[in-house]
């Protein structure tokens, strides 16, 4: 789903609703057989940790070790095509919990005051703030509902 939105101030959402977090770490249970992001509150102590599919886990890795691969993969074909639109990448936001699923949105910003928002997977929408070096955002809300100290029992593998 994609927002049109008319002005500024419906595309920068006061910056108090969000929390700035960075991509710390990208782990492999092997024993449930997931991939889970830990995303670190910026300046804090709160750990969200998200569980992600194993392609989604592969791009991201990819990208952060600077391996390229011959032909485009899906979330670099998609950062091109934003790129090739005149389209900026501004932000990605992680913004609700619905059935134990985490959701995010992927602000675009473009010319002449045009503003999007695209409904995403959180996974998606890091792989692609990775490639255009976006930040990162966690509702507050969210991460105080989810979020995990680092001096609680949650342990980096």
């Amino acid at each position: 789903m994609v927002s049109n939105l008319g002005n500024i101030q419906n595309f920068n959402k006061s910056i108090k609703e969000m929390i700035k977090v960075d991509l710390v770490r990208i782990v492999v249970d092997e024993e449930k057989k997931e991939q889970v992001i830990i995303l670190k509150e910026e300046g804090g102590i709160r750990l969200l940790p998200i569980v992600i599919g194993s392609h989604e886990a592969s791009a991201i890795k990819m990208k952060l070790k600077g391996l390229t691969s011959p032909r485009p993969l899906t979330h670099d074909l998609l950062y091109s095509t934003i790129l090739s639109l005149g389209v900026n990448l501004e932000k990605v936001v992680i913004d609700n919990l619905v059935d134990g699923a985490f959701h995010a949105k992927i602000y675009l910003r473009g010319d002449q005051d045009l503003y999007k928002i695209v409904d995403a997977r959180p996974s998606d929408s890091i792989a692609l703030a990775v490639r255009a070096k976006s930040p990162i955002f966690v509702e507050e809300h969210v991460l105080n509902k989810f979020s995990q100290s680092t001096h609680g029992s949650f342990k980096l593998f």
